[in-house]
């Protein structure tokens, strides 16, 4: 019973924001004010106009969703560690927090590939691009994005469970992720460290081979458009998910494979808060500043207010 107590009833302990909190916290509620704002938007806009319900603005207002769910899970609660300078996590709160934004994270990771596939069928066979994207079966990818990420997350979660936490359980990151808390537990490791490197050719190598496998395909079939017009209005429709992929894998790799806490507590900050922050902002903004079809639906969405 004392383990059980020593193991389910503490409560872990989170980096803290030393140097200037309030400035700290004033950011982070700004940058997620402007997280929501801006997916909410293209989702609403995604939804109110019909000549946006197409696979690529479907898959779009679910990157959105996503979007906004991945910096829910995250920031408001850095908010609060700021002001507060409460650092305390309880046992159960965290690993809700683990579990969602594993869960978040993979599923994006799919979604992304499903969205380089679905702009390889439309360049690359487009006589075929209604029949095989139809609206049954851009459901089913996504559906199968979210589940495939919940179970993902569910395999992790509870790996990360089984483990024992003792000492001060300090963890070095902002929130509860699965590699700070691995750093935290004084029992055997090894089974969890062989999930995420599983789950690293999984989810994370396959998923990005799949994105460039579609665009060196797409990329070949726009060198062979002969007008340069035409290849500058097929290559705008992909250059957007080209960066917003780019910016994904980017923060990612930097988040777990940037500098350690240890070694390095800015080195931590600055890659945990930019890889919950940048994507989410930046999505919504990229697609809106290099799609028409985005712009023309705000530009009349603000209009008709």
């Amino acid at each position: 019973m004392a383990f059980e107590n020593k193991t389910f009833n503490d409560d872990f302990i989170l980096l803290d924001f030393s140097k200037g909190p309030m400035a700290c916290s004033f950011l982070i509620s700004m940058a997620y004010i402007m997280v929501l704002i801006a997916n909410l938007s293209v989702f609403s806009i995604i939804q109110v106009d019909r000549h946006l319900h197409t696979p690529m603005y479907f898959f779009l207002s679910s990157l959105s969703i996503l979007d906004v769910c991945y910096s829910t899970i995250i920031l408001p609660a850095m908010v609060v560690n700021a002001i507060t300078a409460n650092r305390r996590i309880s046992f159960s709160g965290c690993f809700i927090q683990l579990y969602f934004f594993i869960c978040v994270g993979g599923t994006e990771c799919l979604l992304l590939a499903a969205m380089a596939y679905d702009r390889y069928v439309a360049i690359c066979n487009p006589l075929q691009y209604v029949l095989i994207m139809n609206k049954r079966f851009c459901s089913y990818i996504v559906a199968g994005c979210f589940l495939l990420g919940l179970i993902n997350s569910m395999f992790h979660t509870l790996m990360t469970l089984r483990l024992s936490f003792c000492g001060s359980r300090n963890i070095n990151n902002f929130f509860c992720d699965v590699l700070p808390m691995l750093e935290a537990a004084c029992s055997d490791i090894y089974s969890s460290q062989m999930l995420i490197r599983v789950d690293t050719v999984l989810l994370g190598v396959s998923t990005f081979l799949v994105v460039m496998n579609s665009y060196t395909h797409i990329i070949s079939t726009i060198l062979k458009i002969h007008s340069s017009e035409g290849r500058k209005k097929v290559f705008s429709t992909c250059s957007s998910h080209i960066i917003v992929v780019t910016i994904f894998y980017i923060t990612g790799i930097l988040s777990y494979n940037g500098p350690k806490s240890g070694k390095s507590f800015t080195g931590s900050r600055v890659s945990s808060i930019m890889n919950c922050v940048l994507p989410p902002l930046l999505n919504p903004i990229i697609y809106c500043l290099r799609n028409n079809e985005v712009k023309r639906a705000l530009k009349k969405a603000i209009a008709s207010i």
